[in-house]
């Protein structure tokens, strides 16, 4: 047939479904089957993604990382534990600030990672039995807008293709710190002190600084009532010579209760002072 125009028209009929009636019963009975494989594979994908949700929510990070730095098994002597927590940006001065209040460090905690309370912190600072426990975090990385176009320029520039993982959209990192402290019994002398050896190019030609260097002095301890401070430089107690931390703290515990004599140096003057020990 043709229409006015010239152009020849096809008149095309679908063919009939020549399928039997059993034959659509089977075509549909396996297309449910193939439903029910992909519904059964979904609900085991999902409760896999719960499992691992748990499992990473389950995970404390400061207890993982977690590394205990006092050898004697420090702890708080407080019958009923009362932890506290502390956010904060000044880690060094907390340093010195905590063991001239009469604290020392139990260990401390230190990762990387994304969003990670620090109440975190304060569960792991009860679960070891720490009076106080000091949170740091600061900003970390991110693969940021303006990075990703410059990435685009260089790419440009160089001819190189760039992939769909270098374009993902990466979460924010950052750092995290935390220290645990226990307050420590009435102290005999009060002192926390370092052996300092000079920097030298040849290790041959090192020299160690005599005496020990008073790195914090406890409050109100005998040796802040002698009027020692951060920075002295002890070099005898009752004439014993301090060359070593070992020889203070035996020394210490052999004179515990009696009135010493210390010898030491501020600003590169020899002085002389008297304490009471505990």
């Amino acid at each position: 047939m043709r229409d006015n125009s010239g152009v020849k028209i096809v008149n095309i009929t679908a063919p009939q479904n020549k399928l039997a009636p059993q034959s659509k019963a089977l075509a549909i009975s396996a297309r449910q089957h193939i439903q029910k494989k992909w519904m059964l594979l979904m609900a085991f994908t999902v409760l896999a993604l719960i499992v691992s949700t748990f499992a990473s929510a389950d995970e404390n990070l400061y207890a993982k990382n977690y590394k205990a730095q006092n050898a004697y098994g420090l702890t708080s002597a407080q019958a009923s534990l009362d932890t506290k927590m502390y956010v904060s940006n000044h880690k060094e001065e907390d340093n010195i600030s905590m063991l001239e209040n009469g604290y020392d460090m139990m260990g401390s905690s230190g990762f990387e990672g994304g969003d990670v309370p620090a109440d975190l912190a304060l569960q792991h600072g009860k679960t070891i039995k720490a009076d106080v426990v000091l949170v740091y975090s600061k900003y970390g990385s991110a693969k940021s807008a303006s990075s990703k176009m410059e990435m685009i320029r260089e790419a440009v520039k160089s001819g190189k293709s760039l992939t769909e993982k270098d374009m993902a959209s990466e979460p924010t990192v950052y750092k995290y710190y935390a220290s645990y402290w226990a307050k420590l019994p009435t102290p005999t002398l009060g002192v926390h002190v370092i052996k300092l050896v000079p920097k030298s190019g040849d290790p041959d030609q090192a020299t160690e600084v005599p005496g020990l260097q008073l790195l914090a002095v406890i409050k109100e301890s005998p040796a802040a009532k002698a009027g020692l401070i951060r920075g002295d430089r002890l070099l005898k107690l009752n004439n014993v010579v301090l060359e070593k931390p070992e020889d203070l703290t035996s020394t210490v515990r052999q004179l515990k209760g009696k009135v010493v004599s210390i010898q030491f140096v501020r600003d590169d003057v020899e002085q002389t002072a008297t304490a009471q020990l505990n």
